[in-house]
């Protein structure tokens, strides 16, 4: 299946929507944002201020209502810069980039609220916000040559180009897991390699030189690649697949022809990308572990009877971001199934251990 046609959130703003579904990223976003401030900051005073139009890509920006949070973050703090600094303030011009099958249209809908906001917000002295698209890879050029000051990615750079090649025998798994052969792990990682060194070398072109890049994905927290903090969540959803083998609704073939485009680095191999690669500096390296259900208290988070609707929201959460590609593979009709059968098995992880993602947030400079 081509990448580019399946990989996309669930449309909408349905229950099952990516735009109902995202809080777990709204939170990382938020937690990232003293590293993107900070970005800002050392732009402003290496550029002796901010260019007349100030340009800003998102990149994987998504759709719902975090398509445009980072933005108005970044939008606010350069507000804050210029008013400490008495600098004019810029002209902004947003690209929000996505593959063609993103749901762009419901952005669209959301600009006269974020419009108003920044208005709300920054009051008369809000520079002009000019907003618009622009479908395509970035695995692929996206901008003409030294045009672009800040590069934004949350949630996006960890989708691989294409699922790893010679990883047929990754049997009854989707991802990396615990039974997974070796060579599978090398694939995985040698896939990340290649594809987010193409990555650095494009935006290197496309950046301004002392431009920045800050970009948060999922990644783990130790070396060993099938670390619970970023591969457990994709066993319990191969272990639904399985169930469903068992009951005869779909070959085990299926489950051994599907694997996902999706890599969790550990911070060494992306220090050791970044180096080896040579355009960037890293300023900023910063981790941070989120629960599956972030905005829970720690009472909420042992109470049994939560259990059962934190398992609900996680699985949601999931689903918004993978049915698309998996209801191209198994087909539609066994979705609500498996999507349920997979609850039922995070409820059951939670009763045991708390389920966390690692997160790794990183700023560039461009040399």
């Amino acid at each position: 299946m081509s990448i580019e046609t399946v990989l996309h959130m669930n449309t909408g703003n349905g229950e099952s929507s990516y735009a109902t579904n995202s809080y777990l990223q709204e939170h990382g976003i938020q937690r990232a944002l003293h590293v993107t401030n900070e970005a800002i900051n050392r732009m402003c005073n290496d550029l002796g201020g901010f260019p007349g139009v100030f340009k800003i890509a998102d990149l994987g920006c998504s759709s719902g209502p975090n398509a445009l949070l980072g933005i108005s973050n970044i939008i606010s703090r350069v507000h804050d810069m210029c008013n400490e600094n008495n600098f004019e303030v810029p002209q902004f011009q947003v690209f929000l980039n996505d593959l063609f099958e993103n749901d762009f249209n419901i952005i669209f809908r959301s600009l006269p609220t974020f419009y108003a906001k920044l208005k709300n917000g920054e009051g008369d002295h809000c520079g002009p916000c000019f907003v618009s698209a622009v479908p395509g890879s970035f695995y692929s050029r996206l901008f003409p040559n030294k045009s672009i000051h800040l590069f934004l990615s949350s949630y996006a750079v960890h989708w691989l180009s294409r699922v790893p090649q010679g990883i047929e025998n990754n049997k009854c798994n989707i991802y990396m897991a615990k039974t997974s052969p070796t060579n599978v792990f090398e694939a995985y990682q040698k896939q990340f390699e290649k594809d987010f060194t193409k990555f650095l070398r494009l935006r290197s072109q496309e950046i301004i030189r002392g431009g920045r890049i800050v970009f948060t994905i999922p990644g783990r927290s130790i070396s060993d690649p099938t670390s619970e903090d970023c591969c457990i969540i994709w066993e319990l959803l191969a272990k639904s697949l399985v169930d469903m083998v068992k009951e005869g609704r779909i070959p085990e073939s299926d489950i051994d022809s599907f694997n996902i485009p999706y890599y969790t680095p550990y911070e060494d191999e992306v220090r050791d990308v970044i180096k080896k690669e040579g355009s960037f500096l890293i300023d900023n390296l910063y981790s941070f572990a989120l629960d599956w259900e972030p905005y829970n208290s720690d009472n909420a988070k042992m109470d049994v009877v939560d259990r059962p609707i934190r398992g609900k929201n996680t699985a949601k959460l999931i689903r918004a971001v993978i049915e698309p590609m998996m209801a191209t593979h198994f087909g539609n009709s066994i979705m609500d199934m498996v999507f349920h059968k997979f609850e039922e098995h995070v409820v059951h992880h939670l009763s045991a251990r708390e389920g966390r993602n690692f997160n790794l947030v990183i700023s560039l400079t461009k040399h």
